[in-house]
């Protein structure tokens, strides 16, 4: 397969799980990243209240779904791999009326995490916003990205 090939797709244009069975097991971890933007009266509401809603801690609730959205990435995206993961690690900081989100993801697999970090960063963005949208629905989330990934055949860093 050529790197202008999608490996998701057959020579007949038919869906395809990759076959992952040769390949072998190496040390993989994907990091990815996003934000969610808020207006700056929103921000400082929430700034002002250690980012504590009716709900609970705004960060804390995403970090936890950002966690267990990572485990069922599979179940989410349909031609992923089961994997077994050794480490995810979600951190949420303020910054200019944002909140940054840092998803990291290990594993020791025949196949990368990337779209489990990117799971990770999404519903931790989709889990901020539902609990932060009765202030505002004008809350942006932006910036989802796969910042590296190392393991397998080729590294990657944006």
């Amino acid at each position: 397969m050529s790197k202008n090939e999608l490996s998701h797709i057959d020579a007949s244009g038919n869906v395809n799980m990759v076959d992952v069975s040769e390949k072998k097991s190496t040390a993989r971890e994907a990091i990815a990243s996003g934000r969610v933007e808020f207006p700056s009266e929103v921000f400082n509401t929430l700034a002002d209240q250690d980012f504590l809603g009716k709900k609970g801690s705004i960060i804390q609730t995403a970090i936890i779904a950002g966690v267990q959205a990572v485990k069922r990435t599979s179940e989410l995206i349909p031609l992923c791999h089961q994997i077994n993961l050794s480490k995810v690690h979600i951190e949420i900081e303020s910054a200019n009326n944002a909140l940054e989100i840092l998803c990291k993801v290990k594993c020791t697999e025949r196949t990368g995490v990337e779209m489990e970090a990117l799971t990770g960063v999404s519903i931790s963005a989709l889990t901020i916003y539902d609990m932060c949208k009765a202030l505002s629905h004008d809350i942006l989330i932006t910036n989802i990205e796969l910042k590296q990934k190392t393991g397998g055949k080729n590294d990657y860093r944006s």
